[in-house]
Formats: structure tokens, C-alpha cells, sequence
């Protein structure tokens, strides 16, 4: 009897210890991301309908697609992306760059369906992450039979499952993802980029890192495990003792 009693003395500060570390361990603090953006463009995808895709800028920030030869004084359309400096934590907003779109005249037939953003993240903060992410950006050429400027826009979006983009950090899984573009400096975004007809346009592209958390339905980790069940083995314990 006495051995059930020391042995459960024993036990419970080695249980109250595993929950104080378990379960009452102050919060980690949020992580904090900062660096800058550089953004490329990949290859593009001409589609069925463009049997004589032209574009030139695959590698570097300056994307044109369309042949406009044969209309005087006329440009080929034109996507520009100017990488930011950044500082967030994870589930807010930030800014990630900002991309102009010059609306030109194209031969038809020589247009291109989409084209890849390929966005290098250099992290200063934490200094051991350097992503790259890809992102498709559809692009809808109008073939401008209207009298209305609205009608004759083209327009830019981002590719459905191109969205979300994921990186480990810290033994934690992040998302990136695009959240759409602005042009009143993040209060509000929207998920297509229009531009008139002849007209260039330029909007700030946003983004947010979100922590991916796990269900309730996952099972505990090992240290979770091993203090309750020495909080349960000291409970069978002292039960035992006081019945003695």
C-alpha cells in the first residue's frame, strides 16, 4: 500500500510536467515573411485557333504575343510584371508586384491562349527560403467588331488551378496564393484584368501565405500520447491507493 502511495507521489509531477509542457507551452510566435519578388514568364500555350503563335519575352519580365505587321502604327500586345519588396505574416495580404497590360492589334491566327508568371520569392526573412511558384494567366483576345470600347477589351485572369502554390517551412506547411488584382492599393481585388482597346492598364497583383493546419481527426503526437497515458497511469494509481 505504501508503494502505491510513493509511486503515485511519484508519478504526478512527471504528469503534470508532461501536460504544463503539452498542453499549457506558451503559443509559437507567427511567422513574419519578407524579401522581394522577381517574376518571369514562362512559355506559352498557343491554343487551337492560333496556328501562327508570335510572342517574344519567355525568361524575362516583358511578355508580347500577336503579330501586328500589317496594321499601320500598331503594337503587339504587351504584359509587364515589376517584382515588390514584401513584409507579412501569415493570412494577411501583401503585395507581390505590380502587372501593366498594353491592349494591341494582332494578326488572327498569331494571338497565344496563356502564358506562365514564374514568380521567384527571395526570402530576407526567413533567410533559408527561396521559392519559386508558377502561375498560369489565361489571356482572352476579343477580336474587336464593335463600336464600344467595353466590347473590344481584352482581358486577363488567373487559371483556376494555378490559384494556390505550397512550400514547407519550420516542419510547417504554407500556401501561397494569389488573391487577384487592385488598383486602390489592396482594398479591394478582383479576378479578371481588363484592358481597352489601344489602352494600357496597370493593377498591383496581391497575394497571402496562409499556415495549413490539420484536422481534429489526426492523431496526436508521440508526446502528446506518452503524457496521458502517465496521467492516466497515475490516476489508476492513486485510485488504487485510496481504496487501500
Amino acid at each position: 500500500m505504501k508503494l502505491n502511495l510513493f509511486f503515485s507521489k511519484a508519478v504526478f509531477p512527471v504528469a503534470i510536467a508532461a501536460l504544463s509542457v503539452i498542453g499549457f507551452s506558451p503559443q509559437a510566435e507567427a511567422a513574419v515573411f519578407s524579401g522581394k519578388v522577381i517574376g518571369s514568364w514562362g512559355m506559352p500555350t498557343p491554343g487551337e485557333i492560333n496556328d501562327n503563335p508570335t510572342y517574344t519575352g519567355v525568361g524575362t519580365n516583358v511578355f508580347t504575343w500577336g503579330d501586328p505587321t500589317l496594321f499601320e502604327g500598331a503594337s503587339a500586345n504587351q504584359l509587364v510584371f515589376e517584382g515588390s519588396y514584401f513584409s507579412t505574416d501569415a493570412g494577411s495580404l501583401f503585395k507581390i508586384g505590380d502587372l501593366t497590360y498594353h491592349n494591341g492589334t494582332v494578326l488572327l491566327g498569331t494571338s497565344v491562349e496563356s502564358v506562365p508568371l514564374n514568380l521567384d520569392l527571395i526570402f530576407s526573412e526567413p533567410p533559408e527560403i527561396d521559392e519559386i511558384f508558377d502561375y498560369g494567366f489565361s489571356l482572352q483576345n476579343t477580336p474587336n467588331l464593335s463600336e464600344d470600347p467595353e466590347s473590344n477589351a481584352d482581358f486577363l485572369f488567373v487559371v483556376e488551378n494555378d490559384v494556390k502554390r505550397s512550400f514547407t517551412y519550420g516542419g510547417n506547411k504554407y500556401t501561397l496564393s494569389l488573391a487577384g488584382f487592385s488598383q486602390d492599393n489592396g482594398k479591394t481585388q478582383v479576378k479578371e484584368f481588363r484592358a481597352l482597346e489601344g489602352g494600357k492598364t496597370t493593377a498591383s497583383v496581391f497575394a497571402r501565405i496562409d499556415k495549413v493546419t490539420f484536422s481534429k481527426k489526426e492523431v496526436p503526437e508521440p508526446g502528446l500520447a506518452v503524457g496521458l497515458s502517465v496521467l492516466g497511469f497515475y490516476l489508476i494509481s492513486r485510485t488504487k491507493a485510496k481504496k487501500a
